[in-house]
């Protein structure tokens, strides 16, 4: 095979060299060379610097095997010589079952780039190959546009960046035509977010007790990987799906997202579903929240990874129902499962008074600190509950995923501006996540008091009171907190209080007086913090009181306005809505965990055992076989 540049020789020889090839592995090959000059001319073909046996004519057939480079010399009979140029015929050992019978050299692709997310300032590396005779020609394009100096099969970046993010793609040509590999995006991971619900104070089921401990410990546990994390707890169903509509608005490409659910769930026609606090018995899945459809949605903002972690039952109920209208999940990379339990099986909660926890999230928030792919944590999540004497042969932690890179929730992620996407987000998040500025109040009698908050949650607010320094004729100051509108604490039942109270003690400095701010999401107006001092004259010895009002707009989430969803979409359910007081789940059925032990309403079978209950997280009615599961209390 012969190129068409013609050079001249000082010894009065010009040659036509022979050009490079790229082929497959046992590809016959003809490499020719032509050259003019006095006489008759010899030809001697070289491979690697040694004389071929046999390839003494300008045209040198051979069978590739492996890649090597070649060289001929020409000679005349007056003892002058000249050597073409080097070329090389590279072998690729690839499948050629796509090349076509009669190929006559044009560019055949053979490897396309793959789609890859990177971490920002680690290596980049994309790989195309062709066949091609002469060998092709390589050009990489990002978004559209040229890459100066990448011009060959492999594209290097040795640093990636935000900016080298974006849909790549490479032409590939010779003398002969030019194609292109099928378009591929890259991602730069960029950003960490995490949702997290816990429903437990529910209209018409049995209550649960553990997702307050294990939607704060979690939330924790991913703030310290770097996950802008927003915590809810007991949600209707609207405000369940305005929540993750907000979810959705911070995911975006090269952005890992994280979906957790705490509470009661099912699975019906293969797909799950999580029980709203105000779902009616008997539900149906109009009633309650589709996970897939969730996965859908974060799929369609081009996550580079997706993480949904149930801590629910998938007890099999009411197959009769038409399941939701969801199209089929399309094939994409990177996305991940993590259920609590397997198929048709429940899920169980520990239930202590003190420091109740889901027992998958047990073992979750033990290993996810660990720099491990997150399939691999969740393995050795699945072996410490497959190891729990209280769960043995009841619950078993079920994987699936889509995978496609080593992923961890501990990869790190710069979080710091370098896009507009990164700035809307990182704003939506803040404005979720922004408690109320702490004030002093200094009362007419010289006491000054000073309100301060902390967030236990996106929805629940905890305000403090404290006094700082009491006046000159002042004594016996006490302080009291009250909220216009007022907001029931929904979370001071027997065992719940508790809950919440170990969460305050790690939080609060001694205050002399807290409120409990709960259901944020339902706030549509600005909440305002009423402070009585109360104390006694030192003079006339009689009690008195003075307030102040404190004005702190609409705190952590209700800003988000979750509420204009459920107003916009819920006009047929008023009646239900309405019955409920702010920060408060309809109390129209009997509470069914009163206390920890003790008779349980028709939906639980309950027993103690080492001072812990263990429960379950489904709530649809079933017979069970008492003498079997002896230790456990059953939610379904």
């Amino acid at each position: 095979m012969t190129g068409f540049r013609t050079e001249p020789c000082q010894i009065m020889i010009r040659v036509r060299h022979p050009f490079s090839v790229c082929v497959p592995v046992d590809h016959k090959v003809t490499l020719s060379v032509r050259a003019e000059g006095t006489g008759t001319l010899n030809y001697q073909w070289f491979t690697d610097e040694k004389e071929l046996s046999g390839g003494t004519e300008a045209d040198l057939t051979i069978k590739a095997k492996r890649t090597q480079l070649y060289v001929c010399r020409v000679n005349d009979h007056y003892c002058n010589c000249v050597f073409s140029d080097w070329v090389k015929v590279k072998v690729l050992d690839i499948d050629k079952s796509g090349l076509p019978v009669y190929w006559q050299g044009e560019p055949h692709i053979v490897v396309n780039p793959k789609p890859q997310t990177v971490r920002q300032g680690s290596k980049l590396t994309l790989c195309c190959a062709a066949f091609g005779i002469p060998t092709p020609n390589y050009q990489w394009y990002r978004n559209g546009q040229p890459l100066l100096d990448k011009t060959s099969g492999m594209l290097q970046i040795d640093r990636a960046t935000v900016e080298h993010g974006g849909s790549y793609l490479c032409s590939i040509s010779n003398v002969l035509d030019e194609t292109w590999t099928e378009p591929v995006n890259v991602d730069v991971a960029t950003d960490k977010v995490a949702l997290l619900i816990g429903n437990l104070n529910y209209s018409n089921h049995p209550d649960l007790m553990a997702p307050i401990m294990d939607v704060h410990e979690l939330a924790n546990l991913l703030q310290q990987l770097g996950f802008r994390v927003v915590s809810l707890l007991d949600l209707t169903r609207e405000e369940m799906l305005a929540a993750i509509d907000m979810f959705m608005q911070l995911l975006d490409r090269g952005v890992y997202g994280l979906f957790y659910y705490a509470g009661h769930g099912y699975e019906h026609a293969g797909r799950n579903y999580l029980v709203a606090v105000d779902a009616p018995q008997p539900y149906r899945p109009e009633n309650c929240v589709c996970v897939q459809r969730i996965m859908l949605s974060m799929q369609e903002r081009r996550t580079v990874l997706s993480v949904i972690l149930l801590d629910t039952c998938r007890k099999w109920y009411n197959q009769d129902c038409i399941p939701s209208g969801i199209m089929p999940l399309g094939p994409s990379g990177n996305t991940v499962y993590g259920y609590a339990t397997c198929e048709d099986a429940e899920a169980f909660e520990v239930q202590d008074g003190g420091k109740s926890t889901g027992i998958f999230t047990k073992y979750l928030n033990a290993h996810i600190l660990q720099t491990e792919k997150v399939t691999h944590v969740l393995e050795k999540v699945s072996e410490d509950l497959g190891r729990d004497p209280l769960v043995t042969g009841k619950q078993q932690v079920e994987i699936k995923h889509t995978l496609k890179e080593p992923r961890s929730l501990a990869d790190p992620v710069q979080t710091t501006g370098h896009t507009r996407e990164l700035h809307l987000r990182d704003a939506c998040w803040r404005q979720a996540n922004e408690l109320p500025r702490k004030k002093r109040l200094k009362f007419v009698c010289g006491v000054e008091v000073e309100v301060s908050f902390s967030a236990l949650f996106s929805n629940v607010l905890v305000a403090f009171a404290t006094v700082k320094t009491t006046g000159p004729r002042t004594q016996d100051c006490t302080v009291t907190l009250s909220s216009t509108p007022p907001i029931e604490d929904i979370f001071s039942g027997p065992g719940r209080s508790e809950e919440m109270d170990s969460l305050l003690f790690k939080t609060s400095d001694n205050p002399d007086c807290t409120l409990r701010l709960c259901a944020l999401q339902k706030i549509t107006a600005s909440l305002v913090i009423k402070v009585e001092l109360h104390y006694t004259h030192m003079d006339s010895k009689l009690r008195q009181t003075e307030s102040q009002q404190v004005d702190i707009g609409k705190p952590l989430v209700a800003s988000c306005k979750l509420h204009r969803r459920n107003h916009a979409t819920t006009t047929k359910k008023q009646e239900g809505a309405s019955a409920q007081s702010m920060g408060n789940i309809s109390s129209s059925k009997p509470r069914l965990h009163q206390t920890l032990a003790g008779p349980c309403g028709p939906f639980t079978r309950k027993a103690e055992c080492a001072a812990k209950v263990a429960v379950t997280r489904s709530n649809e009615p079933e017979e069970n076989d008492e003498n079997e599961l002896q230790d456990f209390t059953f939610r379904h």
